[in-house]
């Protein structure tokens, strides 16, 4: 297990973020001093969530990541990699979703003819796959300008941070509306299990609130690229 701990009483630094150090640890659960309690989640079911209770641990002095008191800054820029991991889910999740709706509204007929040639149903189906596009495009680009930043040293971490930051929040956003539309576009029946487009819709609040909120995102370009003072 990756771990982050204060390695620097809070008192002797200057910010919250400072004295934490990275920890990479051997999880054995059955240590003294270790308690972990799973989380039950609406989605998600393949990975396991927990709050993990330290009382004690002992954490080896070998296992250190980095440098001491670098461990908040490992972790920063670990998330820009995640934010991309993200986006991808959520563009996946988004397509999967469409498909499944598109399906549905070349099968499901109504009045002799199928509910996708309706442009109450069709029109609303070809925004949400545009949007996904589009979003694909900056998750692109996000992720190529942080590959590329390993071996050129030109490149700010403030432009990875902006193009991950944005390709995660629009990839979540047409992610969302992609899922809601394909439970919509099935009427009743998408919230029936049978579909799955209802699991979608579920999946798909992950890429929204982590590893940052949308508003926090919205607060870092607004901040960072805009120039515009802090609303927190």
């Amino acid at each position: 297990m990756v771990l982050l701990a204060r390695t620097t009483p809070l008192e002797e630094v200057k910010k919250p973020s400072e004295g934490l150090s990275l920890f990479f640890i051997d999880f054995d659960k059955t240590a003294p001093g270790l308690d972990l309690r799973k989380i039950k989640k609406m989605g998600g079911r393949a990975v396991d969530a927990n709050e993990v209770f330290f009382d004690g641990y002992r954490v080896p002095k070998d296992t250190l990541i980095g440098e001491e008191g670098q461990g908040f800054k490992i972790v920063l820029h670990g998330m820009n990699a995640e934010r991309c991991l993200l986006a991808g889910e959520a563009l996946g999740l988004g397509y999967a979703a469409l498909k499944r709706a598109a399906t549905y509204a070349k099968d499901r007929i109504v009045f002799g003819r199928p509910i996708g040639m309706n442009q109450g149903i069709q029109h609303p189906l070809a925004a949400a796959y545009m949007n996904l596009e589009a979003a694909k495009l900056a998750t692109y680009h996000a992720a190529r300008l942080y590959d590329r930043s390993k071996d050129d040293p030109s490149i700010p971490q403030h432009a990875i941070g902006v193009a991950c930051n944005s390709a995660k929040y629009l990839a979540a956003e047409a992610a969302f509306t992609a899922c809601e539309r394909s439970v919509l576009a099935h009427g009743g029946m998408g919230y029936a299990q049978e579909y799955h487009v209802e699991r979608y819709l579920r999946e798909c609040f992950v890429p929204r609130i982590a590893p940052v909120s949308r508003e926090m995102i919205l607060n870092y370009v607004g901040e960072r690229v805009l120039g515009l003072p802090r609303s927190y």
